[in-house]
């Protein structure tokens, strides 16, 4: 199988998958529970001057392998980390990325205690745009340690703003942060689902994979530096598209709070497979290969597609959910398509579950 090791700012890591910051960083003794279980690198929960108080509830399964919360930065005081959390999971054989923010005076007060408490890396993370890049121009002169920065998929311009952390000393960008506000209501008693100001949360798991993907391949063509891909990852084909678009590594936290720490010893399973699959040797192998093929004009050829009777389960949802009833199967396994009625959008491939289905040019059985 593919070996997994993973070098990020001359750190090697044994996966490439990083722990990002959220409920299951929540301590020390946390941190080293997820390196054990199998990633790579573990950030903390983000590290600032004020600790948090949680409104209730803040965390709530909202679709498959997706969550809504509004859930705050550590409810831990910053000098226990900086005194103990830290060097906690540090002796525990973690690789630990101390997360610190909120403000500029976070930074300021923060950022050089926790890289002197053990942090192997340090990412900067801003809840405004505007003070992202002050607080990674701060950061740079207060640590010598490899310094991320972590963009959010709610900024306008965040690929603008990423490049201007790189340039302000950021060595690398941490892509991204959760989707929102957003909005879930209780049928049953018509309040919203979280306790936060107007019930709003933020939107995590693999319902944001593809706003991920996006803004990750656009930081990567624009930026010489390392990226951890972070949000919507919940398989190891999942990962292996992240690295496609130009991750270094690969960011997940909603995946292992819905299924378990368990999770991190199944994703490398997966993406090591999925690498075997298709012929690369490593992470490193496959990083940034799609970029070349991401650009700006339309494809217009008709696709050619393949049928592998012999995989075919006969689910049907090729032809019963064809928008244009080109799709048919009898009941020997034989597919037809009309190519009158075909528009060639290839929704039948994305559905075939088995992998009966495929697009001769380009992976089968696409997602």
């Amino acid at each position: 199988m593919a070996n997994l090791e993973t070098t990020l700012f001359g750190q090697k890591l044994k996966s490439p998958f990083v722990l990002s910051s959220g409920p299951l960083s929540h301590s020390g003794a946390a941190l080293i529970a997820a390196s054990q279980a199998g990633a790579g690198a573990v950030v903390t929960k983000t590290i600032s001057l004020v600790r948090a108080d949680n409104p209730m509830p803040h965390m709530v399964l909202s679709a498959p392998n997706t969550l809504i919360n509004c859930e705050k930065w550590s409810d831990l005081e910053a000098a226990d980390w900086i005194d103990r959390e830290i060097a906690v999971a540090r002796e525990g054989g973690a690789v630990v990325i101390g997360s610190v923010g909120l403000a500029p005076q976070d930074v300021r007060e923060l950022a050089a205690k926790v890289a002197a408490a053990g942090a192997h890396m340090v990412e900067v993370v801003s809840y405004t745009e505007e003070a992202m890049v002050p607080m990674v121009r701060e950061a740079r002169k207060l640590v010598k340690v490899p310094l991320l920065a972590k963009v959010s998929p709610n900024w306008p311009g965040v690929v603008r703003t990423a490049v201007e952390c790189v340039k302000a000393g950021a060595d690398g960008i941490t892509a991204t942060d959760s989707f929102g506000p957003i909005l879930r209501i209780d049928v049953a008693t018509a309040r919203p689902m979280l306790g936060g100001p107007f019930g709003h949360g933020w939107l995590s798991g693999a319902a944001i994979k593809p706003i991920t993907l996006r803004i990750v391949s656009e930081i990567a063509q624009a930026v010489d530096a390392p990226i951890v891909g972070t949000g919507g990852v919940a398989r190891g084909v999942d990962a292996l598209e992240m690295l496609m678009v130009g991750a270094s590594a690969v960011g997940v936290c909603s995946q292992p709070i819905l299924t378990g720490l368990k999770a991190f010893g199944r994703l490398n399973r997966e993406l090591s497979q999925n690498l075997d699959k298709y012929g690369y040797a490593s992470p490193a192998a496959a990083k940034g290969v799609a970029l070349p093929h991401l650009v700006d004009r339309e494809q217009k050829t008709r696709l050619s597609f393949d049928y592998d009777p012999a995989a075919c389960n006969d689910c049907h949802l090729c032809v019963d959910l064809c928008p244009y009833g080109a799709r048919s199967l009898s009941k020997d396994r034989v597919m037809g398509l009309d190519e009158d009625k075909c528009r060639h959008c290839s929704f039948c491939v994305s559905v075939c579950a088995s992998g009966a289905l495929g697009v001769r040019e380009g992976l089968r059985n696409r997602r």
